[in-house]
């Protein structure tokens, strides 16, 4: 039984075993806030803030109970480390920048991006889980289920860069608002599923067809029903490219949880929120489809260049499509000493939507001079590419390590920012890391 006194501190004993013993009666993982993502218990809730909660029916589904997101209890997601947690309502979080060192990047590395609130963990049955394919462009409605998509089309394996619309969204001045990214929104794995394509010719796609949309089995962070958080999509051209998936693995696993499992759409190299989590329904449009999140300023920017502050109206945003290039530097982390006379070595990852990266540069005069890094093929389409140099620095004191991609296009990355628009999206200018050389 749970000492009263001790409310919330009962959620946090020294022992793991003794808390999940206090809280909910049983051993399980050791409770922190990340219980109330996977858990809907009244009476464990109650527990944990000391007291009866009047209003709990009225609580939206996956809420974290101030009192405990308040705690100094570091935030956990289940299966995630390191992240930074940006926001708990709904969960978002970044992965710091030495972290994003594999060139694969690892389930527990890869950033989280909710809209809404996901679906229970705990309540998912992938055995059951039914995808629909409707619309007005569709020659007939069908659905599958997961185990129908496995055993009807050929799987393939692609390594494919997911990276937020507003990654970089902190540095903009005036400020934007939503999530505060600095540069850890962005990851690479390894997505195995069937081809898009491939189902929605079997189900047959009409001519008119203009777009193709997702809808997932997240909720409104409201708790309305009648609301959907999101639902984005790409035109047919992009959504019938062969490494557009829908997706059940990632890195030879199943999806985790907060990056959409059972099933998800994987549609690289564009915002990652046209990529759909826990996904139950696609539509084939014969329009641009007008979802939440697809109209107004969301995923947006000015067709042309604004002020900085400028109020744009909306007939004068376009959409967001391939991303722009973009450069990271993950070894070494940023803060470091080191020894003068010693060749400083410095990697990292670069990708440019729907284009390759042709070349990355790397410089510690704050722009003035660039030393050219060897750069690797990617290892397939719409994956980040690999890069690395060796710096000798002609004397003591304080560096920036600067690193500047450029993609086949030849559009390179801008030194500082790049312009200005009212969500904050699409910064790429250059990462940089601070070495102090004694």
């Amino acid at each position: 039984m749970v000492d009263k006194k001790r409310g919330i501190h009962a959620l946090y004993a020294k022992d793991p075993v003794e808390a999940d013993e206090l809280v909910w009666g049983r051993r399980t993982d050791p409770i922190t806030r990340r219980g109330f993502l996977t858990q809907s218990s009244l009476i464990a809730m109650s527990t944990a803030v000391g007291a009866s909660i009047p209003f709990a029916q009225l609580m939206p589904g996956g809420l974290i109970p101030a009192a405990v997101a308040q705690s100094s209890q570091a935030f956990q997601i289940p299966g995630k480390e390191g992240l930074i947690i940006l926001n708990d309502r709904p969960v978002n979080a970044e992965t710091p920048a030495h972290l994003l060192d594999d060139d694969v990047t690892p389930a527990k590395y890869l950033f989280v991006r909710n809209n809404g609130t996901p679906p229970v963990a705990d309540r998912i049955d992938p055995d059951n889980w039914v995808l629909e394919i409707d619309g007005e462009s569709i020659t007939q409605s069908r659905s599958f289920s997961i185990a129908e998509l496995k055993r009807r089309f050929r799987h393939y394996t692609y390594q494919l860069q997911l990276e937020c619309g507003g990654n970089g969204r902190s540095e903009f001045v005036p400020p934007a608002s939503g999530n505060q990214w600095s540069i850890g929104a962005i990851g690479c794995p390894s997505w195995t599923g069937v081809r898009l394509r491939d189902v929605l010719e079997e189900v047959g796609i009409n001519d008119d067809a203009v777009y193709v949309a997702y809808y997932g089995a997240d909720t409104h962070a409201s708790g309305d029903p009648k609301k959907v958080p999101i639902s984005r999509g790409v035109p047919v051209a992009k959504a019938l490219e062969k490494e557009t998936l829908i997706a059940w693995a990632m890195n030879g696993e199943d999806i985790p949880h907060m990056n959409g499992y059972p099933l998800r759409l994987v549609c690289a190299g564009w915002p990652g929120s046209v990529c759909g989590k826990w996904l139950n329904r696609i539509v084939v449009r014969n329009r641009v489809h007008d979802g939440p999140k697809m109209t107004g300023t969301s995923y947006r920017v000015p067709c042309q260049s604004v002020a900085p502050g400028s109020v744009v109206p909306e007939e004068q945003m376009c959409i967001i499509e391939s991303m722009p290039v973009k450069s990271l530097i993950t070894f070494p982390k940023s803060g470091i000493e080191h020894a003068l006379g010693e060749a400083f070595a410095v990697r990292g990852h670069a990708w440019a939507g729907d284009l390759d990266v042709k070349t990355v540069d790397v410089s510690i005069d704050f722009g003035s001079t660039w030393q050219k890094a060897k750069l690797k093929a990617p290892v397939n389409r719409l994956a980040w590419q690999h890069w690395n140099a060796v710096i000798e620095f002609p004397q003591a004191g304080y560096y920036e390590v600067w690193a500047r991609a450029t993609d086949s296009a030849d559009q390179a990355q801008p030194m500082v920012l790049p312009g200005w628009n009212p969500k904050g999206y699409l910064n790429n200018a250059c990462h940089r890391i601070a070495v102090r050389v004694a």
